[in-house]
């Protein structure tokens, strides 16, 4: 059974457990005791990739079942740079692979719901437009970069969109082809949307919010970060077990 996949994980319940563990710290002053450890170059990389974050952006999975195609899928976001990903959950927690992951959990937030009903109203109110996947949609890849926010939405393995939020997608987009397969796996046509919704969009985290990614950037940078902070004051107490093998990557 595939959700028994080895290295397969709850990405999002760890997530929240990790932020828990960070919430209301002194991200300034972690970074500034944090980055004289890390070389130059790296911390170059961090800024240059945080500052190219996207919240325009966003994936949309309905109900995955495949940890394998769920981690895929987080692989992707997080190479094109989007600082979310939504899953509507129904009726099992998402589980995403982190062999296959390589890390992407750390860096793009998986925010789940447990209805369509739900993850609507959450895109809505943050202004996104939403748009389907469908053989036959009126949108092709390019149009996506026109739209100003716009949420991806993703079908499963087995029954595709659901029909409560294919009913809410306000149009549909197709990645033509010219070959015998009337389908692509999900993570392909997750990496194809992405690389035409992504292309020519700059950055638009704010900067509170660039400062934390920086801050956890930098913990995840250097092994046993929690023990250093808590030996230099910055945390005033020892982190619980859970958080610090979250940080250290165990």
């Amino acid at each position: 059974m595939r959700r028994r996949t080895p290295g397969a994980a709850f990405v999002a319940d760890e997530q929240r457990k990790l932020l828990a563990a960070l919430a209301g710290l002194d991200t300034r002053r972690i970074a500034a005791e944090l980055a004289d450890l890390v070389r130059p170059e790296r911390r170059e990389k961090l800024r240059r990739a945080i500052d190219a974050r996207l919240r325009s952006v966003t994936i949309v999975m309905d109900a995955p079942y495949d940890p394998h195609n769920g981690a895929a899928v987080l692989r992707s976001c997080d190479a094109f740079g989007l600082a979310t990903m939504h899953v509507v959950e129904r009726r099992q927690s998402f589980l995403a692979s982190k062999p296959v992951a390589r890390g992407s959990e750390r860096w793009v937030e998986v925010r789940t719901s447990t209805s369509a009903e739900q993850a609507i109203t959450t895109l809505r109110n943050e202004k996104y437009t939403l748009i389907s996947t469908h053989p036959n949609g009126e949108l092709v890849p390019e149009d996506l970069g026109k739209i100003e926010r716009v949420a991806l939405i993703l079908g499963n393995e087995r029954e595709g969109i659901g029909h409560d939020l294919g009913l809410a997608c306000e149009k549909s987009v197709r990645i033509p082809m010219r070959g015998f397969a009337e389908s692509l796996n999900v993570s392909v046509t997750a990496a194809i949307l992405l690389q035409h919704a992504t292309s020519g969009r700059a950055g638009d985290l704010p900067q509170e919010e660039r400062d934390l990614l920086y801050a956890r950037a930098l913990v995840f940078s250097f092994p046993h970060a929690a023990e250093f902070l808590y030996a230099r004051g910055v945390l005033t107490e020892p982190l619980p077990d859970a958080a610090i093998d979250l940080l250290n990557g165990t």
